[in-house]
């Protein structure tokens, strides 16, 4: 696995991050959090687009919420449209905290409005598709906190199919993919918040995904997306040991060893990647502080 490059692609708000990335018609997008801070109640979500395989940009639409600060936008190509997830925390939280929200646009430049999805207060995370179908993991952010597990057969309508998939610790962010066997494979954050554990986990199932089978990996991971490649699982992610970075790695299922394979040029606040895998390489989007103001990058990887 080797870099080919690595260009900033966006750095024009005070605090650019929370990336990810789709190929639809033929451009990329690139959705990211745009806001003051890190944590802040001013949070948008930008989607820019790339006719020219990553060279250039230019924004598309930015979407905001007079009550909500905006967070964790993902993307998916799913039935010929375009569906941008993402998180509204409520500024004044009387009564709710959060929502996860849909947009859908059917060419990429004009969205509908929102549309309300998962369960008050559940943080759906993103959405992947395996034939036809929908899915996605949410997850419940308090001290007796736990991950659920979605599914939506038209992008339209979901439903929590299994409402405490894991509870083991404070498990949040997650990478969920399917094999050719039709196996679900889950990479799992855990962090120490409520409780001592940390690293992460990965979860196994096979349909209806009812039942899921848990191992313990070796290493604390942040900002997970998963991809499956030639039969090999790889994670871009945060890793915490040493220097805090954004990096390509292998999850072994049989060790549960989080190998890195590659570290991408990052530091400070960073990570939360987005993949396509397409045309002979590996691109990924990424956000990162290592150069001082907090941007958004795009790499390109030999895979």
């Amino acid at each position: 696995m080797k870099l080919i490059s690595v260009d900033k692609i966006w750095d024009r708000a005070d605090h650019n991050a929370f990336t990810d990335m789709v190929r639809f018609g033929d451009h990329l997008y690139c959705v990211f959090r745009e806001a003051t801070a890190h944590v802040s109640d001013d949070g948008a979500l930008r989607v820019i687009r790339s006719a020219d395989e990553g060279k250039s940009w230019e924004s598309v639409v930015l979407m905001q919420m007079s009550h909500a600060d905006l967070r964790d936008g993902k993307l998916i190509s799913y039935k010929g449209e375009l569906l941008l997830l993402g998180l509204g925390s409520f500024i004044s939280r009387v009564k709710q905290e959060r929502q996860s929200y849909l947009w859908r646009s059917q060419e990429g430049l004009t969205w509908s409005d929102p549309i309300e999805v998962a369960k008050p207060n559940d943080w759906l995370w993103r959405l992947v598709e395996h034939k036809g179908v929908l899915w996605g993991i949410s997850y419940f952010p308090k001290p007796k906190g736990y991950a659920s597990l979605y599914r939506s057969p038209d992008g339209h309508s979901f439903t929590r199919v299994f409402k405490k998939f894991n509870k083991q610790g404070y498990v949040n962010e997650s990478g969920l993919f399917f094999d050719e066997n039709n196996c679900a494979h889950c990479l799992l954050r855990r962090d120490p918040v409520w409780g001592p554990e940390e690293t992460a986990l990965l979860g196994f199932s096979k349909p209806p995904y009812q039942y899921w089978r848990w191992k313990e990996l070796d290493k604390r991971i942040g900002g997970p997306v998963s991809f499956y490649y030639q039969g090999h699982h790889y994670g871009v992610v945060r890793l915490y040991d040493n220097k805090i970075r954004t990096s390509i790695a292998e999850i072994n299922s049989v060790t549960g060893e989080v190998n890195e394979l590659l570290s991408l040029p990052s530091g400070g606040d960073n990570s939360y990647a987005g993949v396509v895998l397409d045309r002979g390489s590996l691109k990924v989007s990424y956000y990162s502080s290592h150069e001082g103001k907090t941007a958004i990058y795009f790499a390109e990887v030999d895979i």
